[in-house]
């Protein structure tokens, strides 16, 4: 009935993500830092190079069983409430293994998890590409709504 994991298994499932991030960052540019949570806490931070947001961070966390990871998109709109967060959830259901969610301080995260026992190489290449497309592509639309009267501002000072 359980597919909750005991050690080592958890052990080997995080030298897996240590193995696999650390192999990956090695050829890839766009990944900008990896760190690990404190000590016995199985919980990574990628950082990656945006183009469309400057950073975009990664948190994957190991739990007994299930990958959980989650990206912080933007802060919570100053503008547009209600039109920044139903777009974000129109957008939902065209999201694969993630959706955007409404965290602390009414901030937007993607955020999705992935049963261990379907963990490997090409389900984390898979995600920490999604997270990262998925960011990149709604982030211009989102904070465009957000923060409208800043960009409005903007324009009017830059006349092209």
């Amino acid at each position: 009935m359980t597919d909750y994991h005991l050690p080592p298994t958890l052990a080997a499932y995080e030298v897996a993500i240590d193995l696999w991030l650390n192999g990956l960052a090695a050829d890839n540019p766009t990944f900008e830092a990896i760190d690990r949570g404190a000590p016995g806490d199985p919980r990574w931070y990628v950082r990656l190079r945006g183009e469309e947001k400057e950073h975009i961070t990664i948190w994957l966390t190991l739990g007994q069983r299930h990958l959980h990871y989650e990206v912080y998109v933007l802060p919570a709109p100053a503008e547009n409430h209600a039109l920044v967060y139903e777009t974000a959830l129109r957008r939902n259901g065209r999201l694969v293994g993630a959706h955007f969610a409404i965290g602390v301080e009414d901030a937007l995260f993607l955020r999705g998890e992935l049963a261990l026992g379907l963990l490997d190489d090409d389900e984390l290449d898979r995600i920490i590409g999604s997270l990262y497309a998925y960011t990149e592509d709604a982030f211009p639309t989102l904070v465009r709504l957000a923060f409208a009267s800043k960009f409005a501002s903007s324009a009017e000072d830059n006349p092209a």
